[in-house]
């Protein structure tokens, strides 16, 4: 199953561009194995600011049908906070149902649009605090990269 963080907006050299790099390099080494990745990252610009133009150039991505069926899980603070094992767990379930690509949205700094938060499979939240997009985006692929390592039975999340 490959996994998708897309995201609004290009992030800039820094820091945490270079953890989300090396996360989600570790969790497209680790989940071959388990049947999980490549893992990748996608970054989106909308021509016009707000969530309705945002919205837009991430449905167009969405609706690519070259992509097949995928399963869209959004990043948003009124979504639900899991335990890395419970997410770990839904990453295992999806992938054994068939479905062939996860995609995580991350929406810009105003969120995501209704429209599309409507759409989406699941909702996902950092807990109740807000973060930096760039932070959110590194956060996330340390996730995914904990769920692989769980999955496989590593030693690098401990309970």
């Amino acid at each position: 199953m490959k996994i998708t963080l897309l995201a609004v907006g290009r992030l800039a050299r820094s820091p945490e561009t270079e953890l989300v790099k090396t996360y989600v390099e570790r969790a497209t080494n680790a989940g071959r194995a388990l049947g999980l990745g490549p893992v990748e990252v996608v970054e989106v610009e909308a021509r016009k600011p707000g969530k309705a133009a945002e919205a837009e150039v991430l449905k167009a991505y969405l609706a690519d049908a070259s992509q097949g069926e995928k399963w869209v899980i959004a990043c948003d603070e009124h979504g639900a906070a899991r335990p890395s094992r419970a997410f770990a767990e839904e990453i295992a379930a999806l992938r054994d149902r068939g479905v062939r690509r996860l995609v995580f949205v991350i929406g810009g700094a105003d969120g995501l649009d209704g429209e599309l938060l409507a759409g989406a499979n699941g909702k996902l939240a950092f807990g109740p605090q807000t973060w930096p997009h760039a932070l959110a985006r590194a956060m996330l692929a340390e996730q995914v990269y904990r769920a692989v390592t769980i999955l496989a039975g590593s030693p690098y999340h401990r309970d």
